[in-house]
Order: C-alpha cells, then sequence, then structure tokens
C-alpha cells in the first residue's frame, strides 16, 4: 500500500482528475506544455499533495494525484487551475493572444482511483495514442 501519514490520520487518498482548456482550445502545446507539467508538480507540492501520473493533451490535462485528507478536491484543483492560469497570463498573454486570465474551463471531473489505481495508470499513460487513433478514424467515417 502507498499510504501516507499526517500527525494524526494515516491515508491513501488518490483522484483521477481531468479539465481542459477554455473552450476545449488546443493551448497546451511547445513551451508551455514544458512548463506548465513541471508547475503542476511544483503547485501540488506546496499543498502536500502529490502528482503520481500526468498528461497534458493539446486541449486538457489528465492526472493521478494524491490529495492529503485535509484537503478538498475542490480546493486543490481550484488551486491548481488558478496559478497555472495567472503564470500563463503573465508570460505568454502577449505572444499567444490570451485574454485575461481565463486559460482553463471552469469545470472539471474527478473520480475516486481506490483499487483500480492501476487501471486508471494505464487509461493515463495511453491517453494520447486514444486520440491520434479516433482523430485517424474520424478522417475515414466522415461522409463528403
Amino acid at each position: 500500500m502507498d499510504e501516507q501519514t499526517l500527525s494524526h490520520a494515516t491515508w491513501d487518498c488518490k483522484y483521477h482528475v481531468v479539465f481542459g482548456s477554455k473552450y476545449r482550445t488546443k493551448r497546451l502545446y511547445g513551451d508551455v506544455r514544458r512548463e506548465l507539467g513541471e508547475l503542476l508538480r511544483r503547485l501540488a507540492q506546496q499543498k502536500g499533495c502529490q502528482i503520481e501520473e500526468g498528461h497534458l493533451m493539446p486541449d486538457h490535462v489528465h492526472m493521478l494525484i494524491s490529495i492529503p485528507p485535509k484537503y478538498s478536491v475542490a480546493h486543490i484543483v481550484g488551486f491548481l487551475k488558478g496559478k497555472t492560469a495567472l503564470y500563463v497570463a503573465n508570460k505568454y498573454a502577449r505572444k499567444r493572444r490570451y485574454k485575461g486570465y481565463h486559460f482553463w474551463a471552469r469545470g472539471y471531473f474527478v473520480s475516486t482511483t481506490g483499487y483500480n489505481e492501476q487501471v486508471v495508470r494505464q487509461y493515463i499513460r495511453n491517453q494520447e495514442k486514444a486520440d491520434k487513433a479516433s482523430d485517424f478514424a474520424d478522417l475515414f467515417n466522415r461522409s463528403y
């Protein structure tokens, strides 16, 4: 087990979290993609969280994150999205025509992993392959 401890609790709380860019625009590429991966990990560590697995797609983020029970998932996701939006706006707003601090869409998906952790890890690792395969299939299934 990957149990961790706080002063009065032993815990193993892992969540599969997915959130996307505003209007699902493909904004996560190049320097932004590289920097956001490291930034998300550092921000998670500030709150005592750990990103176990993660993958940044061009228009959304998948992560398996371990969150201590003293924080809610909504608090951590809001913290990560808020701080990364500020970072991107301050660093890339003029170059990439981002307006204000509107980088991420409002909602997110979260699911507890429990004993299905290996399935979630595999899903996150193969997300990009599956996405490319579906894009390729769409090319041949369209009727003109």
